[in-house]
């Protein structure tokens, strides 16, 4: 059966944009041993699994995706601030800026016992920039090509690709600008197309290139022509498409003292540092320090990150309990293990709200690092951190636990085998609406 790659390709990354707005961590990737547990793991929990009857509902699958890619956040938080190893959770080092508004800067090397890692001062000369093409702004009138089907080429990243289409009687310049504007930007080349207005009724198509910089010996990051295209040529000086508005330039910038150049204006240092360029320098001389603050800030910021991720995981929970008990029945679980710390957590300055989100009191949970209770008190917000990792182990596993559903039948003691229903089901409702 035929199928059209670039309408799955759209179905796909709707999903991606829809549930899972984050990039990926480098938490999600798994080597072959992990791989191997979790399927023995869903393969054991199949076994035993009953026969459902599941609410097939929009909203009950938006709500089971959602727990799932919910959870995998909240263990990708945790497990960003030190790992996933029970003895290194929340030992992450915490980088700092002395001056945010220019340079960001997060820590993502790893230090040996005793190492301390070096401080760094950047004066910034000029940001990496993209290019802009801005074409000829043309009035909300009747176009001047006649109808026919234009076609033009963009040559981005070292590959060539054309663009064909119909213009037709009647049509206005802005009606053309419009169209090719959605036709750019959703081919996802690289490309980012918009119209703009000069304030007296004219608009114009521009094109913007998603990377920054230039690379090798380049003079640009795309080129736009109709010379050697299929269709009729023409429009790409018609509506000047072609016409370079801004080239595209590097970073350049003073590492102590002395000078590089980058591509983007974000980059690594020494495999320590992820450093993005955000201003210039003001000034010759200013620079930006760089470094690490202190384990009492590190630790107090790691802890903070934690219960943002946390609460962030209950809030959205919260939104389905009205309309699914499993919801309910999962913020229960969560609230169970909360509990269970919370004569340990009143010790540090963490405070367990109603709702079952937890506040913290950054002056006394600083005060609680700094005392000579400091490893029994804190003992406990690692091993809370340690359930969660284990709990959002769980959801991911099995997010239909938590789905609406009716047990049809149960199988037959001591004859169960392994049956891939509950997991093919998941997998069937991201996709139910593309087969």
């Amino acid at each position: 059966m035929a199928y059209n790659g670039a309408v799955l390709n759209s179905i796909h990354n709707n999903y991606l944009t829809a549930y899972t707005p984050n990039r990926n961590s480098r938490f999600d990737a798994h080597n072959k041993s992990e791989l191997r547990n979790i399927y023995n793991s869903m393969i054991k929990l199949n076994k035993d699994a009953p026969l459902y009857k599941l609410d097939t509902s929009k909203e009950s699958k938006a709500f089971v995706v959602a727990i799932k890619e919910d959870a995998r956040l909240l263990r990708n938080t945790i497990a960003s601030l030190g790992g996933l190893d029970e003895e290194k959770i929340l030992n992450k080092k915490v980088a700092y800026s002395s001056k945010e508004d220019m340079v960001s800067v997060s820590f993502i090397g790893e230090l040996a016992d005793g190492k301390e890692a070096p401080s760094y001062n950047i004066e910034i000369n000029s940001l990496a920039s993209g290019q802009f093409n801005v074409g000829v702004f043309l009035p909300d009138s009747k176009v001047k090509l006649s109808p026919d089907t234009y076609s033009f080429d963009i040559s981005i990243n070292e590959l060539n690709y054309e663009f064909q289409y119909n213009i037709k009687e009647n049509e206005t310049n802005r009606d053309i600008q419009k169209r090719l504007s959605k036709l750019i930007t959703n081919a996802d080349i690289g490309l980012r197309a918009d119209v703009i207005e000069d304030g007296k009724g004219n608009s114009s198509l521009r094109l913007s290139s998603v990377s920054e910089g230039l690379k090798n010996n380049d003079s640009s990051i795309f080129t736009v022509s109709d010379d050697h295209t299929s269709k009729k040529p023409g429009s790409v000086s018609y509506f000047g498409l072609d016409y370079l508005a801004r080239p595209a330039s590097n970073a350049e910038f003073l590492l102590n003292g002395v000078a590089y150049t980058s591509k983007s204006n974000n980059f690594t240092i020494d495999n320590l540092y992820d450093v993005t360029l955000k201003g210039v320098s003001s000034m010759e001389g200013e620079a930006v320090t760089i470094g690490l603050k202190t384990d009492v800030e590190s630790l107090t910021e790691n802890v903070s990150s934690l219960l943002k991720g946390y609460n962030f995981f209950v809030e959205n929970m919260s939104g389905y309990a009205d309309s699914f008990s499993g919801s309910r029945r999962l913020l229960n679980e969560v609230k169970g293990i909360t509990e269970r710390y919370q004569s340990s957590f009143d010790v540090i300055g963490l405070k367990i709200r109603e709702n079952g989100t937890i506040s913290i009191n950054k002056d006394e949970l600083a005060s609680a690092v700094l005392s000579d209770y400091a490893k029994e008190d804190f003992s406990s917000i690692k091993n809370f951190a340690n359930s969660l990792i284990r709990k959002t182990d769980q959801i991911s596993l099995n997010p239909m636990n938590y789905a609406n559903k009716v047990i049809v039948a149960y199988k037959s003691p001591g004859k169960n085998f392994p049956a891939p229903y509950i997991s093919s089901t998941y997998s069937g409702m991201l996709y139910n609406f593309y087969c």
